[in-house]
């Protein structure tokens, strides 16, 4: 499953996909500001170590990076030539990492970063046919050695023309989640599958959200059955 490791905490809506962010759900909470960007506890886990001298997190764990926020968010810039510095010390481990800022991952990239560091993935999240006509290209050509698009949450159908390839590793769809939850449409996920299975690139359904339409019928599917439903769905595409 891997390790959480998130280094900063708060971001700012940047696009329709934030519209419901769970982050802000669940600050809301304990009325907490989710805009505030701060500096968590945790900033410093890949390099801690135990009381026998090891590193807290072993060798070869994934570290899921910054999902209570976004890597390149602007308030960050201080602590990221730090953050990079941690990324760069443990190459043993595997680093994933998710932006809507795609437009500003060139000018954040540290000194050595080079076509990428290979432990690293940075995937960029494309919600609907606005996203990836922004999005798209400009991800395309940024010099990270794993990429991977996220279409989560799914809000309408998508159309990436011939922008996909073999420099995309997976795309990855799923529903939003949540009391206020937008519907997400299964034609709409055949759809992204198709473009995948013409492009040779892996799909990946990893979760039907809250409210599924199939074959003109909705369904109300409960939080702990969102993602057995997709797996049940068996349309994963791997090359």
């Amino acid at each position: 499953m891997g390790e959480m490791w998130n280094l900063w905490h708060g971001c700012h809506k940047k696009s329709e996909g934030c519209q419901h962010c769970y982050v802000y759900r669940r600050d809301a909470e304990f009325e907490k500001d989710s805009s505030i960007v701060t500096k968590t506890t945790r900033f410093n886990l890949p390099i801690s170590r135990n009381r026998s001298g090891e590193w807290k997190v072993p060798s070869g764990t994934l570290m899921w990076t910054c999902f209570t926020s976004d890597f390149f968010i602007e308030e960050a810039d201080e602590w990221r030539h730090e953050a990079w510095q941690m990324i760069h010390r443990r190459s043993d481990l595997r680093f994933f990492m998710i932006t809507k800022r795609p437009e500003r991952i060139r000018e954040c990239l540290p000194a050595d970063w080079g076509e990428g560091y290979e432990h690293v993935t940075i995937g960029c999240t494309m919600e609907n046919q606005r996203r990836v006509d922004e999005r798209l290209a400009l991800y395309r050509e940024l010099p990270i050695r794993h990429k991977t698009i996220i279409c989560e949450p799914l809000l309408e159908r998508l159309d990436f023309g011939d922008g996909l390839g073999p420099w995309c590793e997976q795309v990855t769809v799923g529903g939003e989640s949540g009391a206020e939850a937008r519907v997400c449409d299964y034609d709409w996920v055949l759809g992204i599958r198709t473009q995948c299975m013409a492009a040779n690139v892996p799909f990946h359904f990893k979760q039907t959200g809250a409210h599924f339409r199939k074959d003109g019928r909705l369904y109300n599917i409960a939080r702990r059955l969102q993602m057995q439903q997709a797996h049940r769905a068996g349309i994963d595409f791997r090359t």
